[in-house]
């Protein structure tokens, strides 16, 4: 049984699953040498994951067969089970939660696909909805309080199996990365009374310095303070703490700026091992007037060592506004070069 445990000196819960250890090792391993034979993410495959929760699909295909586009599944080795009980209880000065939780998986493409940049703006634009259908249902469960969705893209990236999926976690307790967010964006909100992320993204509007894109809906920026080389965050340009809320309308344009910053990155990077996140308020409050969700690319060319672990401070060899005009030089190329 999963639980989980909070550090009684930082910010910090602690997620114990030790079902986790019986997963997948290697990219490869449940998989024959070219990627597809035994692949249980590919169409015509579906016994070999869970029963799903959700799925697009074809009218008049069936459930659990083929016939779908984008497939979400409980994940066969949970980090926290939907099904335990929420219980809390103190150990001393320790703090203890049960593990309960949904822990999902979001097959993104029906063939086999290994780079999310491959997928295309249509495809991008279901999986995008999927995160947002599933965020919705799992709010009205009263045990849950906050969710994250990412993807790991490669073995550097922690990823197990090579067909293009992301996953999804719902948890009893608010996140810590996205509370320390909060915090900080609380804290310039009681100072200036305006949402950082909002001055941010007026501030890159503005300078150029470290804007890669915009759409009419988002903009792509290089954090000023980027933990990893090529960091890349898109926001809305207009207020908004929930992921969940967002319109047809803005997914749509949120998924030709995300094809656009995966293709540049897998272009510029030659397709390197990435994670992204996405950044969203927790359940309660409905909104926050300071926070702004958010989705943070992170190539994974430099790796976290001693210092980073040790520290909790970042190294970061590349300027983003260097990452950031070599991103827009490349772009540059690549529009010169279409016939």
């Amino acid at each position: 049984m999963p639980e989980l445990r909070r550090d009684p000196i930082v910010p910090r819960w602690v997620v114990f699953s030790p079902e986790r250890a019986r997963r997948p090792q290697h990219l490869k391993s449940l998989e024959a040498e070219d990627g597809e034979e035994l692949c249980p993410f590919c169409e015509g495959r579906e016994e070999n994951t869970p029963a799903e929760i959700l799925a697009y699909r074809a009218d008049a295909t069936t459930p659990n067969a083929s016939g779908w586009r984008v497939r979400v599944v409980p994940n066969k080795f949970p980090a926290l089970k939907v099904e335990e009980p929420l219980s809390r209880r103190g150990e001393g000065i320790y703090d203890w939660v049960a593990g309960v939780g949904a822990h999902e998986v979001i097959i993104e493409c029906p063939h086999h696909e290994t780079r999310a940049a491959r997928l295309g703006t249509q495809q991008l634009q279901d999986v995008l909805w999927a995160y947002r259908d599933r965020i919705v249902d799992l709010k009205r469960d009263a045990r849950l309080r906050h969710v994250i969705v990412f993807k790991n893209q490669g073995a550097l990236a922690g990823a197990t199996l090579e067909h293009a999926h992301s996953q999804l976690i719902a948890a009893p307790v608010a996140l810590p990365e996205v509370q320390i967010e909060i915090e900080g964006a609380t804290r310039y909100y009681q100072q200036h009374e305006r949402c950082v992320f909002c001055d941010i993204v007026h501030e890159e509007q503005q300078t150029q310095r470290r804007l890669i894109a915009e759409s009419n809906h988002f903009v792509a920026v290089a954090p000023y303070a980027a933990r990893f080389p090529f960091e890349t965050w898109i926001l809305p340009r207009q207020h908004a703490s929930h992921f969940e809320e967002l319109s047809h309308q803005s997914v749509q344009d949120l998924a030709q700026m995300m094809h656009r910053i995966l293709v540049l990155l897998d272009d510029a990077l030659d397709e390197p091992a990435l994670n992204y996140v996405i950044h969203t308020a927790p359940f309660e409050p409905a909104a926050l007037p300071q926070y702004h969700w958010h989705i943070e690319i992170l190539p994974r060319i430099a790796g976290v060592a001693g210092f980073e672990l040790g520290a909790g401070c970042f190294i970061n060899p590349v300027y983003p506004e260097k990452a950031t005009a070599f991103l827009r030089d490349r772009r540059l190329r690549a529009v010169a070069h279409v016939p």
